[in-house]
């Protein structure tokens, strides 16, 4: 397996490619810049799965940033499989999502790789539970 440094040069050049986002495609979430590998599993148009080894370089809660070998056409759905060490579940321990469904918004075409701009089917939580809604009164007056 390749370690990260592979892809230094190519971050350096992230910083030249210019994307124009409508209000409406501008991130809700800040992105972490993590280099964790993915297998990124397609479906062709001939009906062929395909399954790459990649890396995605950095992620949000609404999604990440991958640079794959193979490009993949805009609106594509792909399946990203994190790899992890096999444990049994433990009791009282979170279960962790390992494969996130995701669609292809943007790709960038650099060299030898593909920058692919994906959006998850749903966002990441951070927990699985959802934070109660706190309601706030009104002060009463001392009058």
């Amino acid at each position: 397996m390749r370690g990260y440094a592979c892809f230094h040069p190519l971050l350096d050049r992230l910083e030249t490619v210019n994307h124009t986002f409508s209000k409406k495609d501008r991130r809700k979430w800040p992105r972490l810049k993590l280099a964790i590998p993915v297998f990124v599993r397609t479906r062709g148009a001939d009906g062929k799965d395909s399954l790459e080894f990649a890396t995605a370089i950095n992620v949000s809660p609404g999604g990440a940033l991958v640079v794959a070998r193979r490009s993949l056409t805009k609106s594509a759905w792909v399946s990203l499989e994190i790899p992890s060490a096999p444990i049994a579940p433990v009791h009282g321990m979170p279960r962790s999502a390992r494969t996130i469904r995701a669609k292809a918004m943007w790709i960038s075409h650099l060299d030898d790789y593909h920058l692919l701009g994906l959006k998850f089917a749903r966002p990441l939580g951070t927990d699985g539970i959802r934070a109660p809604r706190v309601r706030l009164r009104k002060a009463r007056s001392a009058v």
